[in-house]
């Protein structure tokens, strides 16, 4: 059996969170990506094409929020980026990636 395994530079997994995103911009990204539920986008894509993904839901998602996770060498194994409006914040503590929400009744 062949090693499948994507090399260092290769493609890896990348999924896409986009809140109140317009129907076009949604288009766009199910040409690069499977859309596997409303507005949650997977694909497998190299770091060259997710960093232009990425770029196009900043400048187009303008009124929504919008979320990228992808594999990275860090200790938890994965990054994530937001854009825009969020219901949740993400904060670096000392390394590792932690999920803020917003206090209920606040």
């Amino acid at each position: 059996m062949a090693d499948r395994r994507i090399g260092r530079w290769g493609a890896v997994l990348t999924v896409i969170i986009v809140e109140r995103a317009k129907p076009g911009l949604r288009g766009q990204l199910t040409r690069w990506m499977l859309e596997v539920r409303a507005g949650v986008f997977v694909g497998t894509l190299s770091a060259r094409v997710r960093v232009k993904l990425w770029a196009l839901v900043c400048r187009r998602n303008y009124t929504g929020g919008s979320l990228l996770l992808y594999r990275s060498p860090n200790e938890q194994g994965f990054m994530v980026e937001t854009h825009g409006d969020t219901s949740r914040s993400i904060v670096d503590m000392e390394g590792l990636l932690l999920v803020r929400r917003p206090l209920e009744g606040a």
